[in-house]
């Protein structure tokens, strides 16, 4: 009778406590533009970059509650450029000053299908001011990361494979896209050096033609590949289901999984047994966590993770996926950057193949690292 006593009371006290935050007001928001050069050059089939400019933002409410929130617009991935929502956002910005965290909650949502990613980044601030559940367990973390693949040469590729398995990784992404025979050369003699020490996902990153897609997963030995993503363009369902059909590896949809709607009608596609999630085009953790949850009840599995994102975004989606994801984390992005342009005072960890938290990290922002990489700023206030 006692614990139940306390229960209802620290449920009230629970509930006041939000009530009380959800009426606080947003007092300031200041904006980013960062430009964090990359140890190494990061190829895709529609783009290498050399660095990642995410757009960054911390918002302060009249209490003095601080979120903050990140996110990379990638130039080819989607139709969003980075001016377009440097743009967006600072029109944003100045619609939410002065309002009340639920008001400008829904007006982030209503204007979100213009930016879905600077959405997501200004919203995920709003949800670590509010100190979202998600993000305000304290526990530890350990989570297996995958890592990112460069090599193309024989040689080159039997050395890289050396290195990441010694790292810990038991899970490589390899990128193709560009020519099918070349990339059916190169996962052979991938498969041929790797003798089981890791799995295989291979990403094409919407780079083949329905017929070079189809070619592909033909001429693939299923050996040690847990994945293929993303064949054809996003817009072309039909292109994807036609690989999906001849494919013996689980087809894996990334670039259109943008809603439940999606995450729906990929189920319905035979071939296709996963599809990728990440945090910036579901808008909040809220309702990236009723996707995943979603997927699961239609039997498909979820890979979550922006590869592009750095630490804010990794650890948001790291802990997304704690209690959700049970396989290798894509959220790896903070492992691209030079360490000396990370932006944290307490940078995320890696060891032996996992991402750390130790228990009671909080967020810790290096703001002399902040103004040195900054391209771009503005505050907005009262």
């Amino acid at each position: 009778y006692n614990f139940f006593l306390l229960l209802i009371f620290l449920l009230k006290k629970l509930w006041e406590f939000f009530m009380v935050i959800r009426d606080n007001i947003i007092s300031k928001v200041m904006m980013y533009r960062l430009d964090v050069p990359l140890i190494k050059p990061y190829k895709l089939s529609y783009n290498t970059f050399n660095s990642f400019e995410p757009l960054l933002f911390h918002i302060v409410d009249d209490q003095g509650n601080e979120g903050w929130g990140e996110q990379h617009i990638s130039p080819g991935s989607s139709s969003e450029t980075r001016d377009g929502g440097w743009t967006f956002a600072r029109v944003i910005s100045k619609l939410i000053l002065n309002k009340k965290l639920y008001e400008a909650k829904e007006i982030i949502l209503s204007h979100s299908s213009i930016s879905i990613v600077a959405s997501s980044a200004i919203y995920t601030a709003i949800e670590m001011l509010e100190k979202n559940d998600v993000l305000n367990n304290k526990s530890s973390l350990k989570l297996k990361l995958l890592t990112s693949f460069n090599a193309e040469e024989e040689t080159e590729i039997k050395d890289e494979l050396d290195k990441v398995t010694e790292q810990g990784f038991t899970t490589i992404k390899i990128k193709v896209g560009k020519d099918v025979n070349t990339d059916i050369k190169k996962i052979n003699n991938i498969q041929t050096h790797l003798n089981g020490r890791a799995t295989l996902r291979i990403d094409a990153n919407r780079g083949y033609s329905k017929k070079d897609g189809c070619k592909f997963v033909q001429g693939l030995k299923p050996d040690f590949i847990e994945l293929f993503e993303q064949p054809c363009d996003a817009n072309d369902w039909d292109a994807n289901a036609a690989v999906a059909k001849l494919s013996y590896i689980p087809i894996m949809l990334d670039e259109p999984i943008c809603s439940v709607k999606d995450i729906k009608k990929a189920s319905l596609i035979e071939g296709v047994g996963l599809c990728k999630l990440k945090l910036k085009r579901f808008l909040s953790i809220t309702r990236l966590k009723e996707a995943i949850k979603f997927a699961h009840e239609l039997g498909l599995k979820i890979v979550l993770g922006d590869g592009l994102g750095t630490e804010i975004n990794c650890w948001m989606e790291a802990r997304i996926a704690n209690s959700l994801i049970d396989n290798a984390g894509e959220y790896n992005g903070f492992l691209k950057i030079d360490p000396k342009a990370r932006i944290l005072s307490n940078p995320l960890k890696f060891k032996n193949g996992f991402l750390l938290i130790s228990e009671n990290w909080n967020l810790e922002i290096d703001r002399d690292k902040l103004e040195k990489y900054s391209i771009n700023k503005e505050e907005i206030y009262k």
